[in-house]
């Protein structure tokens, strides 16, 4: 593949993850707009997330199949023009009923679109090249959480909620016509038989864990929702079990074998818990307890996306001289510090202190996934890149939910009023932080030389 074939398929990836990444976000602010147009109960819109949460849980597993079958290329535009049709059906929606249906296919698409868009991604760039990408790969992450809100806003509040999704039209069919022309269309092929049994224990365990955090984040942890959460570990568990005697299992777990991809995931796994449940409860201190608005809360942590942009800038230089390990190990320590440090914040703290904690915070997080998802595909074969993709954002995503849940958990558990609560779950975020930084000890051992980035 020609350089510049690459670089539109970059292009084409960073495009589309901003796109779903965004999309989620307006969403949310949408979602009062829609209860009133609706004539529904606030909580009733809730099954607009949860069904594009639970669509993402369930196909995430099976999207490794799929692109294996039919190919990345036919799989990722596949999925790209179901995820534009499924927008438009959103936006046209005549009541809660069908947009609740259009969301979960919605879902499903992207589900497809993130995982099989990194088997593209990775399959079009060998891993010497790999790090060249930090600086497009970062970018979606960083701005969509940022922009996807205010642009929702200025929707909402000067259109309707329905451009929120009618957006994603123009977005969606130029990347799909850019994909089609830069997309290689070779890639593996294997006509392997689907695992049913796995499916019929991965899909509902994903779902249930995916749908009992989101639940008891919004509405509140109790017995149902444990229920949920053990039903749905217990799938997964017997998935885990019956994988290995599998002739063709619908997701690899063989890829656990390889030490830096296993060392990468588990470090992730509580860089994005810690990181998201840091966030999510800092938010409501800055607000419910310490009593200040939504714009000032707004501003205060903008700075974390300049962080993450930012880390992207050093991240090959910083990965050449001292390896992903130390890197990772040396920013999440940082990470847990300034966590650590948003716990001690007062009504009387200068906003810019602040503004400055999270930009440090944004930083270490950023440098951190960058490492982490270079070095997790790093010594992957590419026979089996389709499935440690499958299973990395399998990872990426229960982590996200575990992150909110864990500080709304927090937050609900800690007896007592005022600031105790808030001060509780963001100890639990730096916890998480110290934690993947102990985990990612283990890439100094397990991950390739440094010199092997090209940056």
């Amino acid at each position: 593949m020609s350089g510049r074939a690459r670089t539109m398929v970059c292009v084409v990836y960073v495009t589309v993850v901003f796109m779903v990444s965004m999309d989620m976000t307006i969403a949310n602010v949408a979602l009062p707009a829609i209860a009133r147009e609706f004539h529904a109960a606030p909580a009733a819109t809730g099954a607009v997330d949860a069904a594009y949460l639970v669509s993402v849980a369930v196909c995430i597993p099976a999207s490794g199949w799929i692109s294996d079958r039919i190919g990345p290329k036919a799989a990722y535009l596949g999925a790209l023009a179901l995820f534009v049709a499924a927008s438009l059906a959103c936006g046209v929606s005549g009541g809660l009923g069908m947009l609740v249906a259009a969301r979960a296919v919605q879902g499903l698409a992207g589900a497809l679109l993130l995982s099989v868009g990194l088997t593209v991604l990775y399959l079009a760039y060998p891993p010497d090249e790999r790090m060249r990408l930090a600086r497009a790969i970062v970018l979606p992450g960083a701005l969509a959480p940022t922009l996807g809100p205010v642009i929702g806003g200025l929707l909402v509040d000067h259109l309707s909620w329905r451009w929120g999704f009618a957006i994603n039209l123009p977005i969606g069919l130029a990347a799909l016509v850019a994909g089609a022309v830069a997309l290689d269309g070779g890639g593996q092929r294997a006509r392997r038989r689907f695992d049913l049994r796995g499916f019929l224990l991965v899909a509902p365990g994903a779902g249930l864990v995916m749908f009992a955090l989101n639940y008891g984040a919004t509405r509140g942890f109790d017995a149902s929702v444990a229920v949920l959460l053990a039903a749905g570990l217990a799938c997964l568990a017997a998935f885990a079990v019956a994988a290995p005697r599998t002739r063709e299992p619908l997701v690899d777990l063989g890829v656990f074998r390889d030490a830096a991809f296993r060392a990468s995931g588990g470090a992730m796994v509580f860089l994005v818990a810690g990181f998201l449940a840091a966030g999510y409860t800092f938010t409501l201190l800055y607000q419910d307890g310490l009593g200040h608005s939504a714009s000032l809360a707004g501003l205060a942590v903008l700075p974390k996306a300049l962080g993450l942009m930012a880390a992207s800038q050093v991240a090959g230089r910083l990965q050449n001289r001292f390896g992903p390990g130390r890197v990772v190990t040396a920013c999440m320590v940082g990470a847990a510090a300034t966590i650590a440090l948003t716990d001690l914040v007062t009504v009387g703290t200068p906003v810019h202190l602040i503004m400055l904690l999270h930009l440090a915070m944004g930083f270490c997080v950023g440098q951190s996934s960058i490492q982490l998802q270079i070095t997790a595909f790093s010594t992957v074969g590419t026979a089996a890149t389709s499935a440690a993709s499958t299973v990395y954002n399998t990872e990426r995503q229960m982590a996200s939910a575990l992150g909110v849940s864990m500080g709304a958990g927090v937050l609900a558990a800690v007896p007592g009023g005022g600031l105790a609560p808030y001060h509780a779950a963001l100890g639990a975020a730096a916890g998480c932080a110290l934690v993947a930084a102990l985990v990612a000890t283990r890439l100094v051992r397990a991950a390739p030389a440094p010199a092997a980035a090209k940056t």
